[in-house]
């Protein structure tokens, strides 16, 4: 296998088994809480060099695993005492990150033992610390470990997803029907644990902090199905080393680097042009509201009009005289109702059509159903309906406006005494009536 290949598959076995936790933290609003233990396994590794004298991978890794453990647990510990979460997490990894640096400060000066060499790792020089069974190569020791954690995270997933997909959305629930909160809590808090300490000697903790936070977050924009997210986020953690390797090779750049702004610039993506959640679909969807309720202000001014006057139609003077300050938006609502044919033009001005009409009355019911329940059932005065119905009328769905009518038990008038337009299935209803009868 070449070297490349080798990085590559580090990289994307790094951001799978980061990216299958990542999900679960990003839900839980816990992502930094890598990022914390990365630092503050430090006194983990201190205490282990002190106690084998050795710089032995294994006892450095479980010193640092049984420290990041802690970190989890102290986080714990103290969020559930009052103190807010990401103070939980600030607080816990600089004490124990400074302990660390007293510790490696005091006791290493003699020997080759610094921050450098016990915190950052460099995804590169992977190819080259290999694993020797008698004199046979079976490959990079960065493979088999992150690897290892990758198949190990995804059984634990797997295995537990019920339970783990409970416990993120719902604690008190889960807890009700017999799943152990607290216990699965310190087991995934355990394996980002491993993890984060796992991959961040093979590739440094930049990367693994990155692939811990930035798929998963990336894949919550993108989905709103926790499986999806979480195949997601291990897919572009892939792409992110797939294609920050290849960046790196053309820029001649540090590779975990690359590989974490490509993560970062997939996010950017999403947040820009996520279907549901990005910036732009969300400022289209607010131009759409917008329009939309200028349409049906013109709607229901029209069918107010015609209920005051009796008249079919209306000119662009009769509505500028009634809503002076917002001729403009409803000028062009104008042309956008006639373009769906809810309008007609001609020389004397607009007319609704016959599905304008029925539009327009819906709205008025609406409004007028809404003005009774305010009245009704909560108490507002008279003369202090108009403005809430208003604001609110635009947002209520036909299901609700079926319930408002049930629960202000079928008022045929308003509280000011203005007739409330029946339903069209309540119109359908009556021509059926006047059939049968005639």
């Amino acid at each position: 296998m070449s070297d490349s290949m080798i990085i590559i598959l580090t990289g994307a076995f790094v951001a799978g088994s980061c990216a299958l936790l990542g999900s679960f933290l990003v839900l839980r609003k816990l992502s930094m809480l890598g990022d914390a233990i990365s630092h503050a396994v430090l006194p983990g590794i201190v205490i282990a060099f002190l106690v084998t004298s050795s710089r032995n991978s294994l006892p450095m890794f479980v010193g640092a695993a049984l420290v990041g453990v802690l970190t989890a647990f102290l986080v714990q510990f103290l969020s559930h005492r009052g103190v807010q979460g990401d103070a939980a997490i600030g607080v816990t990894f600089t004490t124990l990150f400074a302990i660390g640096v007293i510790l490696v400060s005091h006791y290493g000066s003699a020997v080759d033992l610094d921050l450098e060499c016990v915190l950052y790792g460099e995804i590169a020089y992977a190819p080259f610390d290999v694993i020797f069974i008698g004199d046979q190569s079976i490959g990079a020791r960065a493979l088999w470990v992150n690897g290892g954690l990758f198949l190990l995270n995804l059984a634990f997933i797997f295995v537990f997803y019920k339970q783990l997909k409970l416990s993120a959305f719902d604690p008190e629930l889960a807890a009700a029907v017999g799943i152990p909160v607290t216990a699965f809590h310190y087991m995934l808090m355990g394996l980002v644990s491993v993890t984060t300490v796992g991959s961040f000697e093979s590739v440094g903790a930049i990367l693994v902090v990155a692939m811990i936070i930035v798929p998963a977050a990336t894949a919550y924009l993108l989905s709103e199905n926790l499986a999806r997210m979480i195949g997601l986020a291990v897919l572009l953690g892939a792409i992110s080393s797939v294609l920050g390797y290849e960046i790196a090779s053309h820029l001649d750049c540090s590779i975990a680097g690359a590989m974490a702004s490509v993560a970062g610039l997939l996010f950017s993506l999403a947040l820009l042009f996520s279907p549901r959640q990005g910036i732009v679909a969300k400022a289209m969807s607010r131009r759409g509201l917008r329009r939309q309720v200028a349409e049906e202000d013109v709607l229901l001014w029209a069918a107010r009009q015609r209920e005051l006057i009796s008249a079919e139609g209306f000119t662009m003077h009769e509505l500028r005289d009634t809503h002076p300050d917002e001729i403009d938006r409803l000028a062009r609502a104008l042309s956008r109702l006639i373009h769906r044919g809810l309008l007609a033009a001609d020389r004397d001005g607009f007319e609704l059509t016959t599905s304008g009409r029925e539009e327009g009355v819906e709205l008025l019911r609406r409004h007028r159903l809404y003005e009774s329940f305010l009245g009704d059932k909560l108490g507002y005065d008279t003369d202090h309906l108009h403005d809430p119905a208003d604001r609110v009328e635009h947002y209520i769905s036909p299901d609700d406006t079926t319930e408002i009518e049930r629960v202000t038990e079928y008022p045929d008038r308003d509280p000011q005494g203005k007739p409330i337009p029946p339903s069209q299935k309540e119109k359908e209803k009556e021509k059926e009536r006047e059939k049968e009868s005639s």
